[in-house]
């Protein structure tokens, strides 16, 4: 009877070793698939006011201005366009500004920049945007990348001797639309 409890306690040793010294029966190895997709997105990322200064209707030369609307575009994007809706107070294709306590309206118009690519000055005259007898502004030469904007200039002018009343300010917004 001894010698048959000494063949247990051996057996049973000999599992308590095999469980803990990290032997496996086999091994295997597989792969796992790992996707996704990048689809071209533009957004807009800031905008500067196109700011005109104090207007005087007296004056006898237009009163130019200068705003900016920057970018963020997937790096590799083709086939931007930047349009510029009319404003919220346009009469036809003409922009205007409402005075704030006069319901006077000072127009006022914005073109493109001279040439297609980012800070560029403001000597072109196409007008920008579709809904005002313009068109779209499309940029070239631009490296676009999501983590840094791309900035233009957006280019405006208030004509002169506008019959408008002295009031504290003038003003419209306009909706920037990055088609892509």
């Amino acid at each position: 009877m001894k010698s048959f409890k000494l063949a247990s306690l051996v057996g049973s040793a000999m599992v308590a070793c095999s469980i803990g010294s990290g032997a496996w029966a086999g091994t295997n190895t597989g792969s796992l698939s790992v996707t996704s997709s990048v689809a071209q997105s533009c957004i807009v990322s800031t905008t500067l006011a196109l700011a005109f200064g104090p207007y005087d209707p007296t004056a006898a030369s237009a009163l130019p201005g200068t705003g900016s609307v920057s970018l963020k575009c997937t790096k590799g994007s083709s086939a931007i366009t930047i349009d510029l809706d009319a404003g919220g107070h346009a009469s036809g294709s003409q922009r205007r500004m409402l005075g704030g306590t006069s319901g006077d309206f000072l127009n006022y118009g914005i073109t493109q920049p001279a040439t297609t690519t980012p800070w560029t000055s403001c000597a072109g005259s196409t007008v920008w945007g579709s809904t005002v007898g313009g068109s779209v502004y499309t940029p070239s030469g631009v490296t676009w990348s999501a983590a840094a904007a791309q900035a233009f200039t957006v280019c405006g002018s208030v004509p002169a001797v506008q019959n408008v009343s002295a009031d504290g300010s003038y003003t419209d917004t306009v909706i920037v639309t990055v088609n892509f």
